[in-house]
């Protein structure tokens, strides 16, 4: 086996051109796998500094891809923002059997494509069979790659709901959704959003002082909401009004994060993603349903497995000595 590194900055992950699909099934095979043991992941652990500084890892291993991986997630506040912060990652990747390391991926852009790839799994299960509308609450760049992956998912969807503090950031997924086919309506009103949309993807980030903005009662009687802000963006009290209530992984998380941070104690997740997509719960029926999570790393393992994969047969890279 060669001594070198495989290095993928930003720029190469991006252009492997990984697709919707791709990243779906990646994800759903991953979750497939943990639930038959064939991969494994420790919760995510985080390292608290200061006021809006936290590092994070994430550690996966995988006997059916063969490697084992580590994101490294760094948040910081950006200088001159006020209430915005940055964050960065990094992803090393292993051999399973010899502990060999084998590649460096840019974590930024792999996280991205994952997230929504993610949503759109834990759909796959729980939304109902063919959407019209979605809404979207918060419109930075998780917003454009959940757009890429539910319209893949489901080419029956026709109009986009636009929730977003900056007009701007919601305009410019709107010329997106138009591009794909949608018509965009942007709102000011997360109460028309939530009425209209039989899909909710919410990816606001959590700042001092924020509100929890959306009732879940308002939600069509079948409809998804994927969180990908960890729960805080919902009312806690509405949360009873779920149908059903998922996370990525119930030994990671067992309740959703409330607006001060912390988890909403009355509320438990039901279920988790391995379980949901092994097949065993039988005929879908028409639920209101909410997928909350905070990211799981087999979910990354499987897209840095896909990536390098693409890379060597695409010849996309840098080689690096040890």
């Amino acid at each position: 086996m060669s001594s070198d590194l495989l290095y993928l900055s930003t720029a190469d992950v991006q252009n492997l051109n990984i697709s919707p699909r791709g990243a779906r099934e990646a994800v759903l095979a991953a979750f497939r796998d943990n639930a038959a043991a064939r991969n494994r992941s420790l919760p995510k652990t985080s390292l608290d500094i200061g006021p809006g500084r936290v590092f994070q890892s994430m550690c996966s291993a995988s006997e059916a891809s063969g490697i084992a991986t580590v994101k490294w997630i760094a948040m910081a506040p950006v200088e001159g923002k006020q209430g915005t912060y940055g964050i960065n990652g990094l992803i090393c990747v292993s051999d399973y059997k010899t502990g060999v390391p084998v590649a460096v991926l840019d974590g930024n852009f792999i996280t991205l494509i994952r997230t929504a790839a993610m949503s759109a799994a834990a759909a796959v299960y729980l939304a109902p069979e063919a959407p019209t509308t979605i809404g979207l609450v918060g419109c930075g760049s998780q917003a454009l790659s959940h757009l890429d992956a539910f319209v893949d998912l489901f080419p029956s969807l026709r109009r986009i709901y636009l929730l977003s503090r900056s007009v701007s950031s919601a305009e410019r997924v709107a010329i997106a959704a138009c591009q794909k086919g949608l018509t965009p309506i942007i709102s000011n009103d997360p109460d028309t959003l939530l009425s209209q949309s039989e899909i909710v993807v919410s990816m606001v980030p959590r700042s001092p002082g924020s509100k929890s903005p959306l009732d879940a009662r308002l939600m069509p009687a079948s409809s998804f909401a994927s969180s990908v802000d960890a729960g805080w963006t919902w009312r806690p009290e509405t949360f009873t009004a779920f149908d059903r209530l998922v996370t990525d992984s119930l030994e990671q998380t067992t309740s959703p994060m409330g607006e001060s941070g912390h988890p909403v104690e009355a509320v438990r997740f039901q279920d988790d993603l391995g379980h949901v997509v092994s097949g065993s719960l039988g005929q879908r029926a028409p639920t209101r349903a909410l997928f909350c999570f905070r990211g799981f790393a087999i979910a990354d393992l499987a897209l840095a497995e896909l990536a390098i994969r693409k890379a060597r047969a695409s010849g996309i890279g840098t080689l690096l000595a040890r």
